[in-house]
């Protein structure tokens, strides 16, 4: 008896190419992005010669760029935050590859360590700080690339162990991390 919710595939379903989805070479979804930021991360040999620590502000390197998207790579000194913000129109992924850096949201407070990610929507508003006293990396791909990145008033008190001295907005056009 057959029914809507019978599907039977006969052989082997890889062998019939015309219903394979040809692989991107660019990614264009959330999964995939997320994607790309983990394998970018596993890939420790690419990033880790790169990373360069500033105490007087935080460092960072663009790593890649693609069709609408860019991999910024940053570091992180104890102390070091971002300020509250959001990321205008861009959409985005951020991965912790090395130390530990807190989120701070309307939501609540989060510590992100190696391996975890946060992936956001435009308008998503956060602080994130390296609360710690070891050093931090992240990775963040953001889609469209970032050229807005709106700083909003704190509404929470920073911890004494952020440092008030490492602004997050230098004044870079289009690419202030």
């Amino acid at each position: 008896m057959n029914s809507d919710s019978d599907l039977q595939i006969a052989g082997d379903i890889l062998e019939v190419p015309h219903l394979l989805q040809p692989e991107r070479e660019h990614p264009s979804t959330v999964a995939e992005f997320a994607g790309l930021a983990r394998a970018v991360a596993a890939d420790r040999a690419q990033w880790e010669p790169l990373v360069r620590y500033d105490a007087t502000t935080r460092w960072y390197h663009r790593l890649r760029t693609g069709p609408g998207y860019e991999v910024w790579l940053l570091s992180w000194v104890p102390g070091q935050g971002s300020g509250p913000h959001d990321h205008g129109r861009s959409s985005g992924v951020l991965t912790v590859l090395d130390g530990a850096l807190t989120e701070r949201t309307d939501r609540g407070t989060r510590v992100l360590t190696a391996g975890d990610q946060r992936v956001f929507a435009p308008g998503y508003a956060h602080d994130v700080v390296n609360d710690t006293v070891e050093p931090a990396v992240s990775l963040h791909v953001y889609h469209p690339g970032l050229t807005e990145m709106p700083m909003h008033p704190a509404s929470r008190p920073r911890p004494a162990a952020a440092s008030p001295a490492a602004p997050h907005c230098e004044a870079r056009p289009a690419t202030v991390r």
